[in-house]
C-alpha cells in the first residue's frame, strides 16, 4: 500500500499536503459552528447563511479552476493561489478577529482558496494512473485517510488546551502556522506543469466542459451523492452545539468525540478498497449511509449520556464508507479529466451542504437539533436508495 508513495515523489508531496490540510481544518471543522454562533454572535440563521455562501462560492471556484486546469494542464499556479488565499484568511482572523471579519473570511476568502482539496486529488489521480484500479483506490484511500489522521492527533491536543483555559479563537493562530507550512510545500515541491507525463490539455471549451457536468447521467447521480454527504455536514455543525448544551459536557468533549471517530475511520479507510473488492459500490454506500445515520440521529439525544461514546463506532464505520466510496465513484464519472472529476467532488459537497443547511434551518426553527438530525438522515437514505436502484437497473 505504501510502496507507490516510496517510489513517487509526487504522491509523497500530495500526501504531505493533505496531512497539513487536515491538520489545518480539523479543529476548524469541530468548532466552526461554536465560533460563528457562540463566540462571534451570528446566531443559527446567520451562521447557516455564511455556510451556504461559503459552500456556493467554494464549489464555483473548484469547478471553474478544475475545468481550467484540464483545459490547460497547468495546475501548479492554481494550487499556489489557493494556498495563498488560505494563508490570508487565517492571517486576517489572527490580526483582526470579529464577527464582520468572520463573515468576510469564511464566506469569501477561504472559499476562494477551496480548490486545494480538488487539486490534491487531481494530481494524485494523474500520478497513480499507471496502477491497477485496486492499487489506485488504495492510493486515494491513503491520501483521504491522511486528511483524517490529524483529527486523531490534533483534536485531543485541543481538548486538553481548552480544558486548561485556552480560548477557542487560538484555532486561527495555530491554523495560520500550518498554512505557512502548506505554502512552503506548494512553492518548493508541488509538481511543475508538464512534470506528469500523462497530463494533457483537454481542449474542451468552458461550455462543453460545463455541459458534461449537467448531463443527466452525471447530474442526477451528483444530487444523490450530495444527499448522502449531507449528514457529514450536519454532524460537524451540531456536535459542538449539542455537547455545549448537554449537562456535564464542555467544548473539550467535542474534540474527543470527533477525534475518536476520525481515528477509527483511518484503519477502516485503509482496509476498505481491498476488503470490498468486487462488491457493488452503490450497495456498500447504502449500507454505509444507514450505519452512519444511526450515529447522527442519536447524537442529539445521547450527548449527555455515557452511551454517546458508543456512537463513535457506527460513526467511524459508516463515515469511512460514506467519505471514501462516493469519492471514487465521482472521480470515475469523468476519469479522463482529473481536474473536472475533482470538481465533481466539490459539486457533491455543495449539494450536501445546501441540503444540510436547509435541514438545519427548518429543524432548529420547528423543534431543535434532534429534528435536524432525523431530517438529514432521511434525505441521505433517500439519495442512497435512489442511486442503488438506478445503477442496479
Amino acid at each position: 500500500m505504501l510502496l507507490p508513495f516510496r517510489k513517487d515523489p509526487v504522491l509523497r508531496t500530495a500526501a504531505a499536503m493533505m496531512l497539513l490540510y487536515g491538520a489545518t481544518l480539523c479543529a476548524m471543522g469541530a468548532y466552526l459552528s461554536t465560533l460563528g454562533i457562540k463566540v462571534f454572535g451570528l446566531g443559527e440563521v446567520g451562521y447557516a447563511a455564511v455556510l451556504v455562501c461559503s459552500t456556493l462560492l467554494s464549489v464555483a471556484t473548484s469547478v471553474l479552476l478544475g475545468i481550467r486546469a484540464d483545459q490547460t494542464a497547468r495546475r501548479r499556479g492554481i494550487m499556489l493561489a489557493s494556498v495563498a488565499l488560505t494563508v490570508l484568511g487565517f492571517a486576517l482572523m489572527v490580526v483582526a478577529p470579529g464577527s464582520a471579519m468572520f463573515v468576510l473570511v469564511h464566506a469569501l476568502i477561504l472559499p476562494l482558496g477551496g480548490a486545494i482539496w480538488g487539486q490534491v486529488f487531481a494530481t494524485a489521480r494523474q500520478a497513480s494512473s499507471a496502477y491497477d484500479i485496486v492499487t489506485r483506490d488504495s492510493i486515494m484511500a491513503t491520501i483521504r485517510a491522511l486528511f483524517a489522521l490529524p483529527f486523531v492527533i490534533v483534536l485531543p491536543v485541543w481538548s486538553f488546551a481548552i480544558y486548561a483555559g485556552v480560548a477557542v479563537t487560538w484555532i486561527y493562530v495555530v491554523g495560520f502556522a500550518l498554512t505557512i507550512g502548506m505554502a512552503w510545500l506548494a512553492a518548493r515541491h508541488w509538481p511543475r506543469d508538464g512534470q506528469l507525463g500523462e497530463d494533457r490539455a483537454s481542449g474542451l471549451t468552458l461550455r462543453a466542459a460545463l455541459a458534461e457536468l449537467t448531463d443527466r447521467r452525471v447530474s442526477r447521480r451528483l444530487v444523490a451523492l450530495g444527499a448522502m454527504n449531507a449528514p457529514m455536514t450536519v454532524y460537524l455543525v451540531i456536535a459542538g452545539l449539542v455537547f455545549a448544551e448537554a449537562t456535564g459536557r464542555s467544548a473539550a468533549d467535542t474534540a474527543i468525540y470527533v477525534g475518536l471517530i476520525a481515528g477509527l475511520e483511518v484503519p477502516v479507510m485503509l482496509m476498505l478498497p481491498r476488503l470490498t473488492q468486487g462488491m457493488s459500490r452503490t450497495l456498500l454506500m447504502l449500507i454505509g449511509v444507514a450505519v452512519y445515520g444511526i450515529h447522527v440521529a442519536l447524537l442529539p439525544w445521547l450527548a449527555a449520556s455515557p452511551w454517546v461514546w458508543a456512537l463513535t463506532l457506527p460513526g467511524a464505520i459508516g463515515g469511512a464508507v460514506v467519505l471514501l466510496l462516493p469519492m471514487a465513484y465521482v472521480q470515475d464519472l469523468l476519469a479522463d479529466r482529473p481536474g473536472t472529476g475533482a470538481a465533481l467532488m466539490a459539486l457533491q459537497r455543495v449539494i450536501g451542504e445546501v441540503l444540510a443547511a436547509l435541514c438545519f434551518v427548518i429543524g432548529t426553527q420547528v423543534a431543535g437539533y434532534g429534528l435536524v438530525a432525523a431530517m438529514v438522515v432521511g434525505v441521505a437514505l433517500a439519495g442512497a436508495v435512489w442511486l442503488w436502484r438506478a445503477d442496479r437497473a
